[in-house]
């Protein structure tokens, strides 16, 4: 989320005559585009300001903090952090550039931290996007759930919907532009259109985005398990676009928990929906977030847990230990539990999935996967006569991470690729067959 506000904000900024500087020594404003999701995050962002604070070579630059740490904490970060010189908060960034220039005329803080019902959706699109073959499009904005430990309904607001015609428009002139895949991004994705006039669901959108020409993968994240309906996934079964992948966040496999967490539904709700997934979309592969150290969490809590990632057998994990937010319900909550009993915890739980997903990988050893080329990866190396090979990265429709080397760049192509073998979490090969327009396969 923070990457596609970045990507936004770039852009807008851009469209007004600024340009990168490329450090923060060269810069005259430097932006901060921050997380307060957790207590870690907060502090590694005050900490990078007062690196900036005297990173001008001798001149102070302006510097803007952003995202959700000002809408959790407002202006009382004038007071702890007084080298930070504008406030704005997720939906003011189109705001930036007049607040840019009140601050230049009168030298005065400056701070927007308003909720609206829109963003910078409609017209041209805002977005400076990193890559030519992938992009993030917002569907939707803010979370109405009120899960007890989590601050983004208050640094987020409330669930607003974007229309289906400006997200539709967006993704046709992406296509145009050649981009091969699209990434639908929001808080919880399952829940669109409860916002809209009519009864636009999320299954629906996927269909109208599946006929556009030129888009060869759709994406999609968050889904909150509550709202994942049959509907979406016979969607996602009946689909030759959308990518056999979900990410699905869990939080705690104990019913107990999950209760105190406020998350609608019990880990026997979850695991049906994964065996119904599983079944629909054969070799769907599944990510999920997980939080360990809750308060109150025990240790047959946490086996409970660790009893629900051995029956999932997850392909990606988001591991967290919980973090204390202020103004959380979780927040109260007594017995809080021991940080070195959470880190202990957080461990086993990150060795057994590391055991997982070395297993599955190395299952995938001698197959042949098709996947998108998404660029070049690390340094060039050489063959024995030392001819070049461009050492590039592309991804499966599984969303796993490829590295393979070709004699010409392959970014936009979908290629098969033969693994060879697997480190870490990454997967090695080399090309079998570049796949063409017409969807034959060409020798490469």
């Amino acid at each position: 989320m923070n990457q596609y506000d970045s990507e936004k904000l770039e852009g807008i900024l851009s469209a007004r005559g600024m340009e990168p500087a490329g450090s923060p020594d060269k810069a005259d404003v430097i932006f901060v585009n921050s997380c307060s999701i957790r207590e870690k995050a907060e502090s590694k962002v005050f900490s990078l300001i007062g690196r900036l604070a005297g990173a001008g070579n001798g001149r102070k630059p302006v510097i803007a903090l952003g995202g959700c740490i000002p809408t959790l904490r407002g202006k009382e970060i004038f007071r702890s952090a007084p080298a930070v010189d504008l406030l704005y908060g997720p939906d003011s960034l189109e705001k930036l550039p007049a607040m840019l220039e009140e601050y230049f005329y009168t030298g005065k803080k400056q701070i927007d931290l308003e909720f609206s019902d829109s963003t910078a959706w409609d017209g041209p699109d805002p977005c400076v996007r990193p890559s030519d073959v992938t992009a993030w499009v917002g569907i939707m904005k803010g979370c109405d759930n009120r899960c007890s430990y989590c601050v983004v309904p208050d640094t987020r607001g409330p669930e607003v919907s974007r229309p289906v015609e400006s997200i539709l428009a967006e993704v046709k002139a992406l296509a145009k532009k050649g981009y091969r895949e699209i990434n639908l991004l929001g808080q919880n994705v399952n829940s669109y259109g409860k916002t809209l006039p009519g009864s636009v669901t999320f299954p629906e959108l996927l269909g109208m985005a599946e006929e556009i020409e030129g888009i060869e993968r759709i994406r999609f994240m968050t889904s909150h398990p509550k709202d994942l309906t049959d509907r979406l996934i016979e969607r996602m079964a009946g689909s030759q676009k959308i990518c056999p992948s979900l990410h699905l966040p869990l939080q705690a496999g104990s019913d107990r928990i999950l209760e105190m967490m406020n998350r609608g539904y019990t880990a026997g709700d979850y695991l049906e929906k994964i065996r119904k997934l599983k079944s629909a979309v054969p070799g769907i592969t599944i990510s999920t977030d997980l939080m360990v150290g809750f308060p109150t969490e025990t240790d047959d809590d946490f086996k409970k847990t660790i009893g629900v990632m051995e029956k999932v057998n997850f392909d990606s994990l988001y591991l967290f230990i919980y973090s204390r937010r202020p103004a959380t319900p979780a927040a109260d909550f007594d017995c809080q539990v021991p940080r070195d009993a959470a880190h202990a915890r957080f461990e086993q739980a990150w060795a057994l999935h590391r055991k997982t997903v070395s297993r599955k990988l190395a299952e995938l050893e001698g197959s042949t996967v098709e996947l998108l080329c998404e660029g070049e990866y690390g340094v060039k190396s050489t063959k024995e006569k030392d001819d070049a090979l461009i050492t590039q990265f592309g991804r499966s429709a599984g969303g796993h991470k490829v590295i393979f080397e070709a004699e010409k760049n392959l970014t936009g192509k979908i290629l098969s690729v033969l693994v060879t073998r697997s480190a870490g979490f990454n997967l090695y090969g080399k090309p079998a067959a570049e796949r063409n327009a017409h969807g034959r396969r060409d020798k490469n």
